[in-house]
């Protein structure tokens, strides 16, 4: 069974946009820098020839992963979600019990995640702890340093389509 990945239109639009800027300019680059390199001679101590190899399967290794994610994204409309409680593209206030400092993320797919952004996993165990909640309910988390409470003080929608 194929295993689908949740995104948005944004985050799928920016998958889209490196896989084009991949195919259709760095992998060019990358092949007229091993003709360049091939040109100086010997291929065994040709650092530069090496080196641009060794790019070249980076990028193909890239494009083959950006196609293996986009072939299975579902992509999500965030700006047409409920806002009842939480679910995928909402963004989710916390209150976190411990220190009664307020924390928000929004509910993104594991490709758009950036906490420093503001923005975690469904399938992160907090993502998947808040998923479903209300305002009101609290959220237990099983966190590498311990559990974690927190109580959701806020849903509001998604900051991006």
């Amino acid at each position: 069974m194929i295993q689908r990945i949740p995104m948005s239109k944004a985050g799928n639009q920016k998958l889209r946009d490196e896989l084009s800027r991949l195919e259709r300019v760095e992998r060019i680059e990358i092949v007229r820098s091993i003709e360049t390199a091939r040109e100086h001679g010997d291929l065994k101590e040709n650092a530069e020839y090496h080196a641009a190899k060794e790019r070249q399967g980076h990028i193909e290794g890239r494009i083959r992963e950006l196609k293996d994610k986009l072939g299975r994204a579902e992509v999500i409309d965030c700006s047409k979600v409920s806002q009842e409680k939480a679910v995928f593209g909402t963004v989710v206030s916390l209150l976190d019990m411990a220190t009664e400092e307020e924390v928000s993320y929004q509910l993104l797919g594991p490709e758009e995640s950036n906490v420093k952004a503001g923005s975690i996993s469904v399938l992160s165990p907090l993502g998947q702890s808040i998923l479903g909640k209300k305002v009101g309910d609290e959220v237990i988390v099983k966190a590498p340093g311990g559990t974690r409470e927190f109580e959701v003080v806020q849903i509001a929608p998604s900051s991006f389509a």
